[in-house]
């Protein structure tokens, strides 16, 4: 008879999980920081203090300023993404043309909450910051933009995105798309990535008009016109696509 093998894994050993503690507080003290002066004012210098250590001890986690904004960008987009999904799970009962209407709130939801935060991943970039190509950050992002992607486009074959009605696209423009690596954009077809594109510009422009305080004309009614605003763009967005 077969002999049953058991794999096992290795516990983490006390260093590494101090070590991940150290990292997960330094993160968090990064943040509180943000919170109250703004991503630009972000200093090793003033974490470390407020933490009771020294910038070299914190070099031992994070080697440099870029390599802590980088753990910072990706944690704000994985809690971004977090609350997006958390968003779209909970109206499954819901007809699919409302879902991306749902994360669509969630994205504005979080960025109103958390206006620093927001300013970190889409605000003024910080002066001498790069973000690692094909990174942590790279990676987050595309995890966000595929819950728009799948709820902007729910229910829809690629024979119908591919004969999506959209203005003519440029031969250079149609070129560019189809050279864009498909981890960037799925199987779209060149018309549903103009749509995706533009719609995310659509939802993403009014949270950053709203975040920087220039609707703020609208009082409390910024999320009505919000809301709004979204549900008109869907409805034309989805009469562009033929029926099945």
């Amino acid at each position: 008879m077969p002999t049953e093998r058991h794999t096992t894994t290795a516990p983490v050993s006390l260093r590494e999980r101090r070590r991940t503690a150290a990292a997960r507080e330094i993160l968090d003290a990064a943040e509180q920081h943000i919170g109250e002066h703004g991503p630009a004012a972000l200093s090793l210098r003033a974490v470390a203090r407020s933490l009771g250590m020294t910038v070299q001890a914190l070099y031992h986690y994070f080697p440099n300023r870029d390599a802590l904004v980088t753990a910072l960008i990706a944690k704000a987009y994985g809690e971004l993404s977090d609350a997006l999904q958390a968003a779209a799970d909970g109206v499954r009962s819901t007809p699919s043309t409302a879902r991306l209407v749902v994360v669509a709130d969630a994205y504005r939801d979080w960025g109103v909450a958390r206006p620093e935060h927001f300013q970190l991943l889409y605000g003024t970039p910080l002066r001498y910051y790069a973000a690692p190509a094909e990174g942590p950050t790279t990676q987050a992002v595309r995890r966000m933009g595929a819950i728009f992607q799948r709820e902007l486009f729910a229910g829809f074959t690629p024979a119908q995105l591919a004969a999506a009605d959209v203005p003519p696209l440029s031969p250079p423009y149609r070129e560019h798309l189809a050279r864009l690596p498909l981890h960037a954009q799925g199987d779209l077809p060149p018309a549903a990535v103009a749509l995706f594109l533009s719609a995310w510009a659509h939802v993403h422009g009014l949270v950053v008009l709203e975040v920087f305080g220039h609707t703020a004309f609208l009082g409390d009614h910024q999320a009505e016109v919000f809301r709004t605003s979204v549900r008109m763009m869907l409805e034309d967005i989805h009469r562009r696509i033929p029926a099945a």
